[in-house]
């Protein structure tokens, strides 16, 4: 009796009793003790873009289904409004602004994310896992920006703690466009050696900007997607070399999906960590055959069906070996929308009345809630089933909520504002956080129901992307329960909140 009613508990409630099983007890405890865990990051996926956080013009059946059998967030935040130094918080449990060097990099950067401190797979190895990334890394690799692509690669998702890893080196829209498998560029002929350089071209490719006539997608003026072309796509940075290595657009987001079947499947019947980073709905948007045309708002609601078709995907696969019970699938984005970044694709002329951050303000770079606040939803072993929560969250905090329910330690000084909330992440806390820091160049804090934005001279509207910044001189407070797209500036009528939470990100910056 005592037995049965210690196996109905949570995952937590099983690792603080497993000391008192017997060895064979142990053995059937281990799904139970151990599940794997599969993270799905989608790429400038927004609040309102899919159906289950309320769209309305775009049908996202498989996300649904994966919110129907867990936990919807509807307050979870990325760090930060942009790609890599949002990358860069999940991997570290470090805000990004504390380190220089965090933004947006080019696909030639060095290894931003220290070898030699706790991160995110770290952990889950510490715990006997097995770990790898399939898919966009964009976290820099070696130890410079000048580095030979046709030798081994290091270091980089293998040093910090990966034991698997098939990548592409940053986004899809820079130069080199090629997969890393471990160390090295797949498919690389030593006849054919791939040189990179992004401050001057390189080799005989024809460029966006000389041959424009040779796209099979235009480049948005102002964005600098007029480099060296690949698959008709111009793109950012210059390369040379490397022919039959290059990816065809088309097939990326199926190779990664094949990558990592393949790895689930082989790693059935021991725990695994998959850090599973999506491409879409990133620019360029270059869906498979199959889905172009399909959603009725250009490629970029194309490349969100291929990206919800995927998932599918992943959940048939997880129920056909029979993992479902033995399994935690976390989906979220790195940071909110943008239609026009880079590429005319129909994502602006078709978009028919879509709202990709639905409720919220700005998108993709704007420190106003469309940047941050993302689709997070989580499923399966020891998850609430159905629930919808508005507990305060952040995608850092998985590294300390493994790291505590996993009984592993974080060393003193690391991971310093990741929050160990396991119990919130399942369903059964509805609380989260007391606050968190949002970041978009400027910065804000959210706490309770406020939320601060600091005085910027920064640009309050980004023409090439028609999104607004959130940037002003003075000091911005919203109150969310009330006005959650954040037209109100309420910051004259509380001066003592709007004084406690400025307060609160001063000390925040001290640490």
């Amino acid at each position: 009796m005592m037995i049965a009613k210690i196996l109905k508990k949570t995952f937590y409630g099983v690792l603080v009793v497993l000391p008192f099983f017997y060895p064979s007890q142990l053995t059937a405890q281990r799904k139970v003790s151990k599940p794997n865990l599969i993270y799905i990051y989608a790429d400038d996926l927004g609040y309102g873009d899919i159906s289950a956080y309320g769209a309305t013009k775009m049908n996202t059946p498989n996300l649904d289904r994966l919110a129907a059998s867990g936990v919807r967030f509807t307050n979870a935040h990325a760090t930060s409004a942009t790609c890599t130094p949002s990358r860069f918080a999940l991997m570290t449990g470090v805000y990004p602004w504390r380190q220089q060097g965090t933004g947006i990099l080019p696909g030639d950067a060095k290894l931003i994310v220290p070898t030699d401190r706790i991160t995110l797979p770290k952990v889950f190895k510490q715990a006997g896992y097995r770990t790898a990334i399939i898919g966009k890394w964009h976290l820099g690799l070696g130890t410079q920006v000048q580095k030979n692509w046709n030798t081994a690669i290091t270091p980089g998702p293998n040093e910090v703690g990966f034991d698997y890893s098939f990548i592409f080196p940053a986004t899809a829209d820079r130069v080199p466009t090629v997969f890393l498998e471990n160390h090295h560029v797949l498919a690389l002929e030593e006849s054919d050696p791939i040189v990179v350089d992004y401050k001057k071209k390189v080799g005989n490719d024809p460029t966006g900007k000389e041959h424009p006539e040779l796209l099979k997608m235009q480049s948005s003026p102002g964005h600098g997607h007029n480099q060296t072309i690949v698959n008709g796509i111009g793109r950012i940075g210059y390369m040379s070399g490397g022919n039959k290595a290059r990816w065809v657009d088309e097939e990326v987001s199926t190779t990664f999906l094949a990558m990592a079947q393949a790895y689930i499947r082989e790693n059935r019947n021991h725990p695994f960590f998959l850090y599973f980073a999506l491409t879409e709905p990133h620019v360029p948007r270059m869906p498979a055959t199959r889905f172009k045309g399909k959603s009725g708002l250009g490629y970029r609601g194309d490349a969100i069906l291929q990206l919800d078709w995927t998932v599918g995907q992943i959940l048939d696969q997880i129920e056909l070996l029979d993992l479902k019970d033995n399994t935690i699938i976390v989906f979220t984005s790195d940071n909110g929308p943008v239609l026009d970044d880079g590429y005319v694709d129909g994502a602006v002329t078709q978009r028919n009345g879509h709202n990709p951050a639905g409720v919220l303000r700005g998108g993709k770079y704007s420190v106003f809630e469309g940047g941050t606040r993302v689709p997070f939803i989580v499923s399966g072993a020891g998850v609430g089933k159905g629930e919808t929560s508005d507990a305060l969250i952040c995608q850092m905090d998985l590294l300390a909520s493994v790291a505590h329910i996993l009984g592993q330690s974080i060393p003193k000084g690391e991971a310093i504002d990741s929050k160990p909330l396991w119990e919130t992440l399942v369903g059964h806390d509805k609380k989260g956080r007391d606050y968190l820091i949002e970041h978009a160049g400027s910065l804000a804090v959210i706490k309770g129901n406020w939320k601060y934005i600091e005085p910027s001279s920064r640009p309050a509207y980004a023409k090439l992307t028609a999104i607004e910044l959130g940037n002003a001189p003075q000091p911005q407070l919203y109150d969310l329960s009330k006005d959650m797209g954040e037209q109100h500036n309420v910051a004259a009528k509380y001066p003592n909140i709007l004084e406690e939470l400025a307060a609160l990100l001063e000390k925040e910056r001290a640490k």
